[in-house]
């Protein structure tokens, strides 16, 4: 078992977001958690990816109870063993398409020119080679959120957490980025967990689980 949850609860103030979450996560699995608007998908999320702290439960990646850890100790391991993507990217403006995806690398501590060395070899494999140089604001949403799953990518992360990835994209785009994890799967044995309102996407996914009042309610 690659993830495990148990127990999860969260509350902001006195709205009850999450009321008792239980999940499992096989390694190389592809799972997609739909929901209403509201129904605690991207806190559910947070807490897998230790953005944010559960009230109550736990969260075990590997055996090990990754909600316990804090500071440094939970930076470094979400670093290592943890890939992000988002639906709006998240890509600096400032930095090109290989700056941006070498960026977690620089700062788990791998030297420059080997960060910079896997950036382009992903870079490649999300087929933008020719855009390497390229700033975010030069690059088309898809093309952006490729280099965005590259970066997911650089650390070789046990699990990557996908939070609407192709809510942002047209049709086209979206249908590509949905191939593109599946071939991830296949070449590289990557686990997802993927929030998604996009049912294409979830069709395709080896589990389907739906939440609903911050209780997953579907197996």
């Amino acid at each position: 078992m690659l993830l495990r949850a148990q127990g999860l609860k969260k509350s902001y103030g006195d709205l009850q977001v999450l009321r008792g979450v239980d999940l499992e996560v096989q390694e190389g699995e592809i799972v997609a958690i739909v929901g209403a608007s509201g129904a605690g998908k991207s806190t559910l999320l947070h807490m897998l990816g230790t953005l944010d702290i559960p009230d109550q439960g736990k969260v075990f990646l590997k055996d090990e109870e990754i909600t316990s850890l804090r500071g440094r100790q939970l930076a470094a391991f979400r670093n290592r063993h943890i890939g992000f993507i988002f639906q709006f990217h998240q890509l600096l403006p400032e930095f090109n398409a290989l700056e941006n995806i070498a960026m977690p690398a620089l700062i788990k501590g791998v030297s420059h020119r080997e960060a910079m060395d896997s950036g382009t070899q992903l870079l490649g494999l999300m087929g933008l080679s020719a855009r390497i140089s390229h700033k975010p604001s030069a690059l088309s949403g898809g093309e952006q959120q490729r280099v965005a799953i590259a970066r997911a990518l650089i650390n070789k992360p046990s699990l990557i957490l996908a939070d609407e990835p192709s809510g942002n994209l047209d049709s086209v785009n979206a249908k590509a980025l949905h191939e593109l994890f599946f071939e991830l799967r296949k070449s590289l044995n990557q686990t997802f967990v993927i929030v998604t309102h996009n049912p294409e996407l979830a069709s395709m996914a080896d589990r389907t689980l739906t939440m609903h009042d911050g209780r997953i309610v579907q197996p």
